[in-house]
């Protein structure tokens, strides 16, 4: 995983959470990602695929998560249920989405967004990738997102 294909995706996530969110957040140092298990408890991953393929995690904490969740659906959520799910869906789609928009040279396609919730669950990225993770800071709590991505075959002339 190159460095500079992660920065697309940072400023994607600074953008939505201050355009969609009104919240402002402060990006950590990038380090690469150990072991399968996201930072927080509640986790959107989209694939991505293309001229390159890959995993996005958007690791949201739990107050992240319900703040997030009830900016969004407009009435205050305070339990990780269908509708969070669903919001971190819909952030998780909103970072990858903008962010693909910037590499269209890999011709990328964004999976649906699956979310997983619970202490100590994994997120297992392609074997041949080694994932960046980059925390962030709002004022609602912690965050974290893992990128990894890795060109394919047909990229080679790129």
């Amino acid at each position: 995983m190159r460095a500079e294909w992660i920065n697309p995706f940072i400023a994607s996530l600074g953008n939505a959470f201050q355009t969609m969110l009104s919240c402002p957040v402060q990006r950590g140092a990038v380090a690469l990602k150990n072991g399968h298990t996201p930072k927080y408890e509640i986790s959107g991953v989209i694939g991505l695929s293309g001229k390159a393929v890959g995993t996005v995690v958007l690791s949201l904490s739990r107050s992240v998560a319900l703040k997030a969740a009830s900016t969004m659906l407009l009435y205050e959520a305070e339990t990780i249920d269908a509708d969070v799910v669903d919001a971190v869906g819909e952030l998780t789609n909103m970072v990858a989405g903008s962010a693909k928009a910037q590499l269209e040279e890999y011709e990328l396609m964004v999976s649906l967004p699956n979310v997983i919730t619970g202490k100590d669950h994994e997120v297992r990225f392609p074997s041949n990738v080694t994932p960046l993770s980059v925390p962030f800071d709002t004022p609602w709590g912690p965050l974290v997102l893992e990128v990894g991505l890795v060109p394919t075959a047909a990229a080679v002339g790129i």
